[in-house]
């Protein structure tokens, strides 16, 4: 079994690393906040000693951020051994990716950038969608790591494939709650009943596993969050970054962003990201009775 320090418990940090530590592997986990670490402890975890990066087989990380990729790196870059896997799974700028994998190659660590599709739900059930790029060689070492958080995984290539096959997907994720912020808002307009679009919806050609999945909620008005408004802008703005490295032109995600931020001058930050039906609905003049306010 695996030497494995984990750093960044969050949302999603935790529930994978309590799936590394119910293989058997040989875990320990670090994290800035000591809030978080308290929940690791409660869960069984052991919170790392200081020269848990000189001891691990692999070295693991979810970040909330670029800026807290680059430390990281930087802080396994350092102290890892010659060897050592690190395997991170944030959804980070490419740019940013890049850099961290030039600090690890110039140590002998190998890179390995695995990005996750799903919510923190979907983590503790172990039905992650994993995708990878980095050296080949390390991801064969890795997957049985992998494994664990889930039965769909993609190998993509050996750069930055990963990062940008993420935030194709949450792009996509996106633009299903722009789509139906607009068709709901039509239909509630012309005086369609709430929870009879969902039924229609989910029994249709657009009930997609997402739709069907949200309506499980929203069909009740519930805007607790999985996902929050402002981790989709955090989102948003990675891809439209992307975009513009690349030139490609993204109209759609663009406005989709501008109702975000719409979201957010109305107090629904804090809600699920597809609280911008929310958004959409008051500037149709609907009354928005909803559950899950900040």
């Amino acid at each position: 079994m695996a030497r494995i320090h984990f750093l960044g418990v969050g949302k999603m940090g935790l529930p994978m690393a309590n799936h590394l530590k119910n293989a058997g592997h040989e875990l320990t986990v670090g994290d800035l906040s000591g809030e978080r670490l308290a929940l690791a402890r409660g869960a069984g975890l052991a919170v790392a000693e200081p020269d848990a990066l000189a001891q691990a087989d692999f070295v693991l990380s979810s970040l909330p951020n670029d800026t807290a990729l680059l430390a990281v790196g930087q802080q396994v870059a350092q102290s890892a051994s010659a060897g050592t896997v690190y395997v991170d799974t944030s959804t980070v700028s490419l740019a940013a990716s890049a850099q961290v994998a030039d600090l690890c190659s110039a140590r002998g660590v190998a890179y390995l950038r695995t990005t996750v599709s799903g919510n923190n739900k979907m983590a503790e059930a172990a039905a992650l969608t994993v995708m990878a790029s980095g050296p080949r060689a390390a991801y064969e070492r890795a997957e049985p790591l992998l494994a664990c958080w889930g039965p769909q995984r993609f190998y993509l290539g050996e750069g930055e494939q990963a990062r940008l096959m993420k935030l194709v997907v949450n792009l996509l994720i996106a633009q299903t709650s722009a789509m139906l912020a607009e068709g709901l808002t039509l239909g509630r307009k012309g005086g369609l009943d709430w929870q009879d679009m969902w039924q229609v919806l989910c029994a249709s050609a657009v009930g997609s596993p997402i739709v069907r999945a949200k309506a499980v909620q929203l069909s009740q008005r519930d805007f607790t969050p999985t996902f929050t408004v402002e981790q989709m802008i955090k989102d948003l703005e990675l891809i439209v970054g992307a975009a513009r490295e690349v030139h490609a032109p993204l109209p759609q995600t663009a406005a989709t962003l501008q109702l975000m931020q719409a979201a957010v001058a109305q107090g629904l930050g804090r809600l699920d990201y597809a609280a911008i039906i929310q958004a959409v609905e008051r500037s149709a003049g609907l009354s928005t009775p909803d559950q899950g306010r900040p």
